[in-house]
């Protein structure tokens, strides 16, 4: 591939729904770059799949949007970015490629001696990379393992406040209740019920996600590789999935605008 452009779009994909609220952080971030998220919708959720699967289906989407022209890459997703992103870097080395990763780190910094909940896709939290974050910035904090099947699956189908979501939600962390003082969310498609996971723990709870982190990760190699843009005007934002449907497509939009 030649010479990237600053006029260039950044890619961004995950296994679905869940990545827009990291692309929500990049817009916030960098208002004036153009974002072209592709959601593998037809395989989700990744958190459950092998990880050769999770290598084969990231690498054939990088491929596709570097054809397509892309300047850098965000990788919105967990277990992808353990799983895919330092194999993708090696085969594209002039690419930006930004990952993201449980945000453990402003957790524990924040919550000294505090039980901190992580919860993640299975996948996630088995894979090496989790496991030295929870050593490295868990030392003064408990920090808890919550294991999510089928959390990030249900929320790709919407109706966030149906009563099934909210018994799954409850199933899972509910015997945490009034005992929990954080909780990192450690899938980008939990942050849309971030609402409903405070309820099922008693209320007043502290969230953290790493898409701010990631957004500013993006600006840095940007500016690293000169490939900031340069426009006045506002950045667009192309939504596709592999799941090529209107109602799929009616969906991305909407969790575009949901409330956080």
């Amino acid at each position: 591939m030649g010479k990237r452009s600053a006029d260039g779009f950044v890619g961004v994909f995950d296994s679905g729904v869940g990545g827009i609220s990291v692309l929500r952080a990049l817009v916030r971030e960098l208002p004036h770059e153009d974002f072209r998220y592709f959601g593998d919708s037809a395989h989700a959720p990744y958190g459950e799949k092998s990880e050769d699967e999770v290598l084969d289906l990231s690498r054939a989407i990088v491929g596709r949007l570097c054809d397509e022209g892309a300047k850098a890459i965000v990788v919105a997703c967990n277990t992808a970015t353990s799983v895919a992103a330092p194999t993708l870097r090696r085969e594209r080395p002039g690419l930006p490629i930004v990952g993201i990763e449980p945000a453990l780190k402003p957790a524990t910094e924040a919550t000294n001696h505090g039980r901190i909940l992580v919860m993640a896709t299975p996948v996630t939290l088995r894979l090496d990379k989790y496991h030295e974050l929870a050593q490295t910035y868990g030392a003064h904090s408990e920090v808890v393992s919550v294991p999510c099947p089928g959390l990030a699956s249900r929320i790709e189908r919407g109706n966030l406040d149906a009563p099934d979501l909210a018994r799954l939600i409850e199933g899972l962390v509910g015997r945490y209740a009034d005992n929990a003082r954080s909780v990192v969310l450690g899938c980008t498609h939990y942050p849309f019920v971030r609402a409903q996971i405070d309820r099922a723990l008693g209320g007043g709870v502290s969230f953290f996600d790493g898409g701010a982190g990631t957004a500013r990760r993006l600006r840095c190699r940007l500016e690293e590789t000169e490939l900031v843009s340069g426009r006045a005007r506002p950045g667009r934002i192309e939504l596709a999935s592999s799941e090529d449907t209107p109602a799929q497509l009616a969906l991305y939009r909407e969790f575009l605008t949901l409330p956080l």
